[in-house]
Order: structure tokens, then sequence, then C-alpha cells
């Protein structure tokens, strides 16, 4: 029997733990307190090495903390994160994407800056600033940054946060040995604009219960009894990450594609292994490719979804051209499972866009762990509400009771 307005809206009867509120997915006012509280102080993946292999290659990152970044190789070889103004007017320092720059000069008034951040040269400095202005006075302004875990380039605006190893605990020790096997080398970067969540996103990183949608992943595991798919169980780890046991991947389903042959040094042949990271990364190993899914929230219905896909330094260019075969008709955007996600991730942020009749959003699967049981979306959620200081399941309590009170 269909349901009316007040049905459709009714908290589920179920642990608070196991639904939560649509708001969560689309206040304005949640988002700018995300921002605040989480954005600010976490860790985010903004680059790999490989893609600043020479003194003085930058790249621009537009941070989710509303913070304009350019991160650049300096001539020690060093990878150092700066925010992306000029100390002189507030203009934008580097406007292309990326490039090679002995320094970064400012187009407004020329003002250069090295890949230390020190200030190098100031256009008839002396006639116009005397001895008022120091060059060490007006260097930029540096953000934290770790290159680690297999040469990524990690950055935070907070200066005062925990160390990046205290933040992702062992979350990463499960994949670690594949990491750090040998340098790797970025194949190739997408980015996709997506009107939706963020939460949405990583729910549906978090769970395989949507595996019905994937047409490749049900044939290649899923309804093959010898792999070891239901079995796998997911692993929670402090500070909302968990990660997701390894299965045996039937890659000769996969048409066109030698995965099954190539490998990935440490990784079990046919293997796969996966890492959700809070809040907004996903580590996705599958037998040739690493695939790496980082997104950067703009909006509670705006987000730049970040694709990175990597094989190995080492490779012979046949090799090579295979994994970027492997990429291309799998795991990339034209490959043959990641635009359903996307669709699905899309479809539930237009659906439950701020002011829409949205329901209660149910992640109540128990499983025993295992891989169609819900409870990466519940580790995740329950991880957002001790960070936010609100209950996924009924973020406004602290309100009504004010308004009560009052």
């Amino acid at each position: 029997m269909s349901r009316n307005s007040m049905q459709w809206r009714q908290r589920p009867k179920l642990p608070p733990t196991h639904f939560a509120d649509p708001s969560i997915y689309s206040d304005p006012d949640l988002f700018e307190e995300e921002k605040e509280k989480i954005f600010k102080h976490a860790w985010w993946l903004a680059v790999h090495e490989s893609e600043l292999p020479a003194p003085g290659d930058f790249r621009t990152y537009r941070h989710p903390g509303d913070a304009q970044l350019v991160i650049v190789r300096g001539e020690d070889m060093k990878v150092r994160a700066f925010l992306n103004i000029c100390p002189h007017r507030g203009n934008l320092l580097v406007y292309a994407p990326s490039g090679n720059a002995k320094n970064l000069v400012c187009i407004f008034h020329q003002w250069a800056f090295n890949g230390k951040g020190d200030c190098v040269d100031i256009p008839r400095e002396k006639a116009g600033y005397q001895e008022r202005i120091c060059r060490n006075d007006v260097a930029l302004r540096e953000v934290r940054t770790a290159v680690s875990y297999g040469g990524f380039v990690w950055v935070n605006l907070d200066d005062n946060a925990p160390s990046l190893e205290s933040e992702i605990g062992s979350a990463l020790d499960y994949m670690l040995p594949e990491l750090e096997a040998e340098p790797m080398q970025t194949l190739w970067y997408y980015q996709a604009r997506l009107k939706t969540n963020f939460k949405l996103i990583h729910d549906t990183n978090s769970e395989f219960y949507h595996d019905y949608l994937h047409i490749y992943n049900r044939i290649t595991g899923m309804l093959k009894p010898d792999t070891g798919y239901f079995q796998r169980k997911y692993t929670a780890f402090p500070g909302g990450h968990a990660s997701v046991g390894s299965m045996n991947v039937s890659y000769e389903s996969y048409k066109s594609s030698g995965r099954g042959q190539l490998g990935w040094p440490h990784l079990a042949p046919n293997g796969w292994k996966l890492v959700d990271l809070f809040p907004c990364i996903t580590f996705n190993l599958r037998t040739s490719v690493l695939r790496i899914d980082s997104y950067i929230p703009v909006a509670p219905d705006d987000v730049i979804y970040e694709f990175r896909l990597l094989g190995l330094k080492s490779d012979s260019p046949e090799i090579r051209r295979q994994r970027e075969k492997d990429s291309a008709v799998i795991w990339g955007p034209f490959g043959r499972n990641l635009h359903e996600d996307l669709l699905a991730s899309s479809g539930q942020g237009m659906a439950m866009a701020n002011g829409s009749e949205a329901m209660y959003v149910l992640q109540a699967r128990e499983e025993d762990l295992t891989i169609h049981d819900e409870v990466g979306m519940r580790h995740y959620l329950a991880e957002w509400s001790r960070r936010i200081g609100r209950s996924s399941s009924d973020p406004y309590a602290s309100e009504r009771l004010a308004a009560r009170a009052a």
C-alpha cells in the first residue's frame, strides 16, 4: 500500500544508527558546519608526486575548506603547498591548473616567489617601499604538507591538526605492501562535476549491496560461487575509515583486457583490495591498476569528483599501454561501471535536494559484517556525527531542546 506524506516522513522503527535524516545531505547550514568542523581540519589527498616530477612543477588545488592552493616542487625537490594568493594585493597567484616555472609570478604587479614560498622579487622595491617592507614579511602562506602512503601529497589547512599518520592510523596498513612496493606513476587523471552531496558518494563507496547496479561486478564476482565474494568482511578503523576483504575476481570475464596477466607487486593474482578513508577518499586496487577516488565538496549539492589511475614507474611502454587500456575500458569514466556509480549518486542528489520531500535514508542491513552489510555507511556517519557534534539521524535535536527551554 502506498503512503501519504505523514507516513512517508515517519521515522523508521529502527535504532538511530540505522537510518539518516535526509537533511544531512542537503542542508546549507549543515554544510557550512562541515567546512568549519571537518574540511578545515582534515588531511586531503591533493595530487600524486609523479604529477610534479621536476623542480618548478606546480599543480593548483581547490581545497574544500574554501581555500585555493598551489602545490610546488622546489629546487631542493621538496614538495610544498601554499595558499594560492599573492600577499601584496590578494590576487590569485597561479591561474593555470598545472605547469612549470622557475618562480611563481603574480600577473598583477609581477611580485615573484620561489618554490620555498620566499618572496624573491618586488619590482621597484626600494623606490616604492624604501626600508618599510621586508621580503620575509611578504612570503607565501605555507600549508601543512605530507608526502606519504605511496607518494601521495596530502594537505591540511590546520597547523595544529594531528599528523597524517595519526589521522589515518592503521587503516592503510592492509594495502601498504602494494602501495610502497615500487614508485608509482599517474597514468590518467579525470574530474567529474556531480550535482549531489559528497556523503552520498562515500555511502556508495562504503557498501557493496549496490553491486546489483553493476553488470560487470556481478559477472566477475557476485554470481560466481568460488570467488569468495560474499565472505568478504568489513574492518572498521578509528576515524571513520574502513577496509573490505579481498576476493578472487574473474578478470577473464572482462573482454579486451589483460588485467589478469599484468598483476601488481604483492597483490594475489586476480586480487582486489579497497580502503575508504574519512571523509572523501577511496583507494581501490584491482590487479593491474590503482584507482584513487577523491572528491571536493563545493556545496551541499555540488561535488568535484577526482579520479587518478596509477601504474608503476618501472613499467615498460608495452605494460604501461596495457594498464592505460585497463584503466580506460574498466575503471575510467569510459569504463564499465564507474558511470553507473555516478548515475546513482547523482540520482540521489537530485531526488533529495534541499526543499524536496525526502524520506529517511536506510542503512539497516546487517549480515555479520560481510559484503552486503551496511556497516560501512553506519561507521562513516558515526564519525561524521562525532566531528560535527550532531546525530546523523536527528541533526536538529539540540535546536528543538533549546526552543522548548525558551
